[in-house]
């Protein structure tokens, strides 16, 4: 039996902070799907298509990841592809709140759901794609906060 994992968000854009998550847990599981989740109460600046397409590039070389997307519970979505781990990054104390309301909602809904949480390396502990976004919008060097491919994408965007 695989020992199957989701990590799901909404990657607008996927930085490093997201790439060590996603490397560390590709160590540990068997399968891991990389679920770009359509969230309503956002305002994205690149498409669900687009975003799994940066996934995809960025982890062509780690042979057991999937990139997808969904727009349903996520709980639903564990089921569709077998996984019975969720995993999650923290960045700091305060992550945890919101990450435990959401774990324990997922609990109600799928008990065979289990969510582990992976502490981000100290170096990205300050990163979201939100600060990633707005220094980009303004021209700052993002080398050091995205994968090579992503800081194409978002200067592309922000050049238009």
């Amino acid at each position: 039996m695989d020992n199957i994992a989701i990590c799901p968000g909404t990657f607008d854009p996927l930085t490093n902070g997201h790439l060590d998550i996603i490397t560390r847990g590709a160590r540990i599981f068997d399968k891991l799907y990389i679920v770009v989740l359509n969230n309503g109460s956002k305002n994205p600046l690149f498409t669900v298509e687009e975003r799994v397409d940066l996934i995809k590039e960025v982890t062509r070389d780690i042979p057991n990841i999937e990139a997808d997307w969904y727009s349903g519970l996520l709980v639903d979505y564990a089921r569709k592809v077998g996984a019975t781990a969720n995993i999650r990054g923290l960045r700091a104390v305060s992550d945890f709140e919101y990450e435990m309301q959401i774990t324990s909602m997922n609990r109600l809904l799928n008990k065979d759901l289990e969510t582990f949480f992976i502490m981000t390396r100290n170096q990205y502990s300050f990163l979201s794609s939100s600060i990633v976004k707005e220094v980009a919008r303004y021209g700052a060097d993002i080398s050091e906060l995205v994968p090579k491919v992503v800081e194409k994408a978002l200067k592309d965007k922000f050049t238009v």
